[in-house]
């Protein structure tokens, strides 16, 4: 025993730099595949090699619309309504805050839709009644838009798709979607790489005595596996495991995810409240989204009855003169041309709007409410998808280095 133990020890004296050199490079594989892993989350955003079979494309990016339907999910059950974004603006402030741009507006549309529809008629009344008719309905249409807003908060969900926006913005935007992923969990990927290296290192520890004690070729490609393997899985364990503080052997620790929470409340919502759920995004999607044809309706519907109301006489006489058919393209040509100016009329009440609906703060204050089950999905859809695959690489990755670390110790030991 004591002859095998000196032969040991003058081995690891004639080669203790090959030996030292082994739990460092366990080190370097723990860190090297957790930034390879993170990598291979979402880069590269469009796929990259020969279809179908060879090359890769980031988990989040490929999966776009599933990840960025979770994301919604959680955001338009848990954290913000549609009714309740909407419910926060005033017609009436909105209607003041819309009233001059919307003169400039009203008066092109009556000029084109008169001039179309009853050429020469127009251009041959007086300047003043063109003028009176241009100010009456100037003065009718803040009523109109008001009335609109105000039909619209009464059933926003007739109108306003807020989980197609947010799908739809997504998965256009792949980056903005990987941004989401990778602000919310900054902290958390830097920790998975630093975790790579310290558990490396420990497990190389083990893989060194191994080497030393046996030499058998297979101890570093095996080690290498289980270093690559362990570390990917242990490292998302402990991102989002325990979901509450626990104690293990004398030591407290909570899911690295679940113990930053208020911090990466203020981050997401920050960023969803700056990208997404925007003012102009919100304007857009009622005015021009899929559901814009509802809205569109609204706008006859009122015009009609503010014509209707502001006209008692002239109408019957207007339909009479044109024609009902002629009078209902008039309405419906004016109702269009009001949507198609709207969503830039209504830029003037973006800065009321983001003070108004004040998204940041509703969403900061709903997800510090989130049971720790729910905010755990706020990040854990991105690590769940093919997970297995980024833990897999790792082992690959892991077991080739080993392979090529046992070649070169060998040959700088002979």
């Amino acid at each position: 025993m004591g002859a095998f133990l000196s032969g040991l020890l003058d081995d690891f004296a004639r080669h203790w730099p090959l030996y030292v050199s082994i739990p460092v490079v366990a080190a370097l594989i723990g860190y090297g595949t957790k930034l390879v892993a993170i990598r291979m989350m979402f880069q590269p955003v469009e796929f990259l090699g020969i279809k179908p079979v060879f090359g890769w494309q980031g988990i989040v990016p490929k999966r776009a619309a599933r990840m960025a339907s979770i994301a919604c999910d959680t955001m338009t059950e848990q954290l913000i309504k549609p009714a309740e974004i909407v419910a926060r603006l005033d017609a009436d402030r909105i209607a003041q805050e819309i009233a001059k741009p919307l003169e400039a507006a009203v008066e092109d549309i009556v000029r084109e839709v008169a001039g179309h529809y009853q050429p020469g008629l127009w251009e041959s009344l007086p300047v003043g009644v063109q003028r009176l008719v241009i100010q009456r309905v100037q003065t009718e249409s803040p009523h109109m838009v008001k009335a609109v807003l105000e039909l619209i908060k009464s059933d926003v969900d007739s109108v306003f798709d807020l989980k197609g926006m947010v799908v739809t913005s997504l998965v256009k935007d792949k980056r903005l979607l990987n941004r989401i992923f990778q602000e919310a969990g900054e902290q958390e990927f830097k920790f998975i790489a630093r975790s790579g290296l310290v558990f490396g290192g420990a497990i190389g520890v083990i893989q060194m005595i191994a080497w030393v004690l046996f030499k058998f070729p297979l101890i570093m490609p095996v080690f290498g596996l289980f270093t690559g393997w362990f570390t990917d899985w242990l490292a998302l364990r402990m991102i989002f495991y325990p979901l509450e503080p626990k104690r293990y052997f004398g030591v407290q620790w909570q899911g690295l995810f679940l113990k930053r929470r208020a911090e990466v409340a203020e981050a997401y919502g920050a960023l969803i409240a700056k990208e997404i759920i925007t003012p102009h995004n919100v304007i857009q999607a009622i005015l021009q989204g899929p559901l814009s044809d509802r809205v569109l309706a609204l706008i006859q519907r009122q015009l009609d009855v503010e014509i209707g109301r502001a006209a008692n006489v002239a109408k019957p006489l207007l339909v009479f003169a044109i024609g009902s058919r002629r009078y209902q393209d008039v309405k419906f040509a004016i109702s269009e041309q009001i949507m198609a100016r709207l969503p830039e009329t209504m830029r003037y009440i973006e800065d009321y709007a983001t003070d108004a609906m004040d998204i940041r703060n509703v969403l900061v204050t709903k997800m510090k409410e989130l049971s720790p089950e729910e905010f755990e999905q706020l990040l854990r859809p991105a690590f769940q998808q093919d997970e297995w695959i980024l833990i897999a690489t790792g082992a690959v990755l892991g077991f080739l280095v080993g392979e090529g670390q046992v070649l070169l110790l060998e040959h700088l030991a002979a």
